[in-house]
């Protein structure tokens, strides 16, 4: 029990720590099976690098926030040179020579100052108290978005991946009518020539030949698109995939996909875990610290200052009767402001009274959702089923039509009947194969699990 708990908390954690290496090396694959398409695409895909830099942007402003814990120092230096008009001239000499008969002035006059300020915020109304708490909540919102993406571009790649097998299987079961058909299509050649077989059936295996080549070349162009798709969310330059990989077929049902659904472990994972509630929850976290920031303009705020200030006229050479200094403690208090602080308030309240009802809106429609997916598996559950059984019931009856014809007690008819059944059996057991998989990857990833969507983390969770 242990054992396989802790497996599942693997598959929900695990997946939440970026993946970010060199690009995978294609000489190593040869075979493209699902679970390595998801992970070459969490890490390659270049969708996901936007969200990266958020996460990032948001590692950045909480370091902005603890900045200002900080002192903060500044340096400053002005040089001016100033040439007085001749009017203004002449009356400042004038004014000067009031005091000093023999007094003259310098023009134009060279002016430099430089200063070093220091200063401290003592206190602010736990502004930046808040700030922190904030901002550490939006870099963990970021993360949770970004998990967010990667489950979706899984779900993606799963989608893409079994279109293409779908295609690829109807590939197969083209190739084998055309097969069959080209063998029927010689066996009533040489009836023909030695005159116990006629035109017409010739003409008919030449033509469902012809038929079943078509839908081979319409399934390969299907199966091309798919993998220009597959391959453009693995993050692969021009959309194509290495010429010498090839898709994993597609794989009959196992005994673990067609158990039921643990609806509702599956449930309580989505609401403790998915990462779309985590980041709503984040978000609520960060409207609560933005509530205390907006409080702060209740408090004064005290700064401690200082500085240094040197002037001097002539020239920058500035000697120690050239500088003077300053130490200061300034209190500043808002008595009022028309009532700013208090709306600011009430806005943050009423902004997470929102955040709340998103997030209970958010799990009354993961919930439904689930529900829904589990009822879609079990659905394809019964149609996979219904699908096997049906097939093989129509290829014993295709091969029987067959023998019967071949003896020459069946008609032309019959056979290319039963052969048109077997074709549509099949192409519809690869199409509930598919779709049974599709439904167990849009049941975990509605419970915001990432791998093992068919042999995984569902039996992890089962037991």
């Amino acid at each position: 029990m242990k054992r396989y708990l802790l497996l599942t908390l693997f598959a929900l954690f695990g997946w939440a720590v970026a993946i970010k290496s060199s690009a995978a090396d294609w000489s190593t694959i040869s075979i493209l099976d699902l679970d390595t398409a998801v992970a070459v695409a969490l890490r390659d895909n270049p969708g996901l690098e936007a969200a990266a830099a958020r996460v990032a942007q948001a590692k950045a402003q909480v370091d902005q926030a603890r900045s200002t814990y900080w002192p903060r120092l500044d340096a400053s230096a002005t040089g001016a040179r100033v040439d007085l008009s001749e009017s203004t001239y002449r009356e400042n000499l004038a004014l000067a020579r009031l005091f000093n008969p023999s007094a003259s002035l310098t023009d134009p006059e060279e002016y430099y100052n430089a200063g070093l300020t220091a200063s401290w915020t003592l206190f602010d109304g736990f502004e930046r108290k808040f700030s922190n708490i904030a901002a550490r909540y939006a870099e963990k919102s970021s993360l949770a978005a970004l998990d967010d993406a990667r489950r979706l571009l899984a779900s993606a790649v799963s989608q893409a991946f079994f279109s293409a097998q779908l295609a690829l299987e109807n590939i197969a079961i083209a190739k084998a009518d055309e097969a069959f058909n080209h063998r029927q299509l010689a066996d009533a050649e040489v009836r023909q020539r030695v005159g116990t077989g006629a035109l017409s059936d010739v003409l008919n295996f030449q033509v469902r030949k012809n038929q079943a080549k078509t839908n081979r070349i319409n399934q390969e162009y299907q199966h091309t698109v798919s993998l220009f798709g597959l391959a453009a969310l693995l993050g692969l330059p021009e959309s194509r995939l290495p010429a010498h990989v090839k898709l994993a077929p597609l794989s009959a049902e196992t005994t673990d996909e067609l158990s039921a659904p643990p609806l509702d472990d599956l449930i309580q994972i989505a609401l403790d875990r998915r990462p779309d509630i985590q980041q709503l929850r984040w978000r609520i976290s960060q409207a609560d610290a933005r509530i205390g920031i907006a409080r702060a303009g209740h408090y004064p705020s005290l700064v401690l200052s200082g500085s240094l200030d040197g002037e001097r006229s002539g020239d920058a050479n500035f000697r120690q009767d050239d500088i003077g200094n300053s130490v200061q403690l300034g209190l500043t208090y808002n008595l009022f402001a028309g009532g700013y602080t208090r709306a600011k308030i009430q806005e943050a309240r009423q902004h997470r009274t929102e955040l709340e009802k998103q997030l209970s809106e958010q799990r009354l429609s993961t919930t439904a959702d689930i529900r829904s997916s589990a009822a879609l598996v079990t659905t394809a559950q019964t149609q996979v089923a219904l699908q096997r059984e049906n097939a093989d019931l129509v290829r014993r009856t295709r091969d029987l039509v067959e023998k019967e014809y071949n003896a020459g007690q069946g008609s032309l008819v019959r056979l290319n009947e039963a052969q048109k059944d077997l074709i549509t059996a099949q192409s519809n057991l690869a199409l509930a194969l598919v779709g049974l998989r599709q439904a167990w990857v849009e049941l975990n990833t509605r419970a915001g699990i990432l791998h093992g969507w068919h042999a995984g983390a569902n039996r992890n969770i089962r037991h």
